[in-house]
């Protein structure tokens, strides 16, 4: 008989023990980040608040936020609360300006997140007897390990066929009669498009959900991807800094995200004076980790603006539940699943000579991001031949590949040929706001 749970018993708690649960795991995580990790303890004393001043949840907003600035200026160590030897794992995420978020882990940790990730898995319908392919890219990328240990966790045969080699991808998930699918949403509606092209109908496959995250995506794309695939898409959130995909999760009912909260607490701000806002309210997102013992962070702010609502699911699941993100209250975008900041632009430009003066345009096209720089030259380049210049743009593109992870297209455009504004330079267009895409 299929499961409708994974830890049926942590699931579907009452809201009373939830706020149990978090209250004892809130005061022993505060006196041990304290205790442990010298960067929050000095934030915490610049605030005058000690661990005895925590006693439970409604202690939280006394706390410090930390920031994606702190985990910089943190980097590499400075927030680690354990001996490197307790330490199995790091994962990572592309820097602002090459520095890196990198995140560590315990056994423990590893073993919590994919409990996390199997909880999204078997919501979806994922049962020991299905095969779950997974498309999401391995190495430093949090996605594949993540979908990976959650699908050991609920005995599924594991596909670890990472991203990319899309006709390799197909040939394993008719073979080997894949029946999930985790990947982003827009390689799932890419494999859908090869598939047609094939000749494939969606009853030809043997697919039945699909679990898609790390990029913003629409309710029309996902009817979309049903469409194309025959499944149910189920959307996934986490980020990198609290261990990765699994932190909240559709359930059949798909009217927001779960979040895990024997877990996390998330808390709703006002992005602009760091106010804690009702449920119901739409402000930014802050998480606290409660259980990790390598890399604990508290009221992080996840710039990612969403609302929260505790109405009762059908599912029967009591977690709360979190929208799909609305937005950002920073610059960062999410393209083709990674993390592009401007700055990071910039840096490459000064690293290689060139002045900040570019364009980022990004758009969707067949369900794929498209990632256009336009950088002007300067005067002194600007006779170079077309030849000169096509090799320009290629050293420029590898470079700009090396500190994102991914190969934007590289104009150089003539000298003062981008439009100027008396006010805040308009650096990015992104044309995905117009499908309707929060991004």
């Amino acid at each position: 008989m299929q499961r409708k749970y994974f830890q049926p018993e942590i699931e579907t708690m009452s809201a009373d023990w939830i706020k149990r649960v978090q209250d004892e795991k809130l005061v022993k995580q505060v006196r041990y980040v304290y205790d442990n990790v010298e960067y929050y303890r000095h934030l915490m004393d610049e605030k005058g608040v000690k661990p005895e001043d925590i006693h439970g949840i409604d202690d939280l907003h006394k706390l410090p936020f930390l920031k994606k600035d702190d985990l910089r200026e943190a980097y590499p160590y400075g927030l680690l609360a354990t001996d490197m030897k307790n330490c199995v794992r790091i994962q990572s995420t592309s820097g602002t300006t090459g520095k890196r978020v990198v995140a560590f882990y315990t056994q423990h940790d590893v073993d919590l997140w994919e409990d996390c990730c199997a909880r999204a898995l078997v919501a979806a319908g994922c049962t020991n007897e299905d095969v779950c392919q997974v498309c999401y890219g391995y190495g430093l990328f949090t996605g594949g390990a993540g979908l990976h240990g959650g699908s050991h966790k609920v005995g599924s045969l594991t596909l670890p066929m990472s991203s990319g080699n899309t006709d390799r991808q197909i040939q394993f998930m008719m073979d080997l009669e894949s029946t999930i699918l985790c990947c982003t949403p827009s390689y799932a509606a890419y494999i859908g498009e090869t598939l047609k092209e094939k000749g494939y109908k969606p009853e030809d496959n043997k697919l039945k959900a699909g679990i898609f995250g790390a990029e913003p995506w629409t309710e029309e794309m996902r009817r979309d991807i049903e469409k194309s695939l025959g499944i149910k898409a189920y959307d996934i959130y986490g980020l990198t800094e609290l261990s990765g995909p699994g932190v909240a999760f559709e359930c059949e009912e798909q009217t927001g995200m779960h979040i895990n909260e024997d877990h996390f607490i998330a808390e709703i701000i006002d992005p602009d004076t760091g106010e804690v806002l009702p449920l119901g309210t739409k402000g930014e997102l802050v998480f606290t980790s409660l259980d990790k013992e390598a890399f604990p962070l508290l009221r992080y702010r996840t710039r990612d603006i969403c609302v929260l609502s505790r109405e009762k699911c059908s599912c029967g699941r009591t977690f709360v539940k979190m929208t799909k993100p609305l937005g950002r209250s920073d610059d960062m975008m999410i393209i083709r699943g990674v993390n592009v900041f401007p700055s990071q632009i910039e840096a490459v430009l000064l690293n290689n000579g060139y002045a900040p003066n570019y364009q980022i345009i990004v758009d969707r096209v067949n369900n794929t991001d498209t990632f256009d720089i336009n950088v002007e030259m300067k005067s002194e380049d600007f006779s170079d031949t077309p030849k000169g210049i096509t090799n320009k743009e290629k050293e420029l593109q590898g470079a700009m590949k090396t500190m994102l992870g991914i190969n934007p297209k590289i104009h150089l455009v003539p000298p003062k040929s981008i439009e100027r504004s008396e006010g805040k330079a308009v650096r990015v267009i992104d044309k995905r706001k117009r499908l309707g895409i929060n991004v």
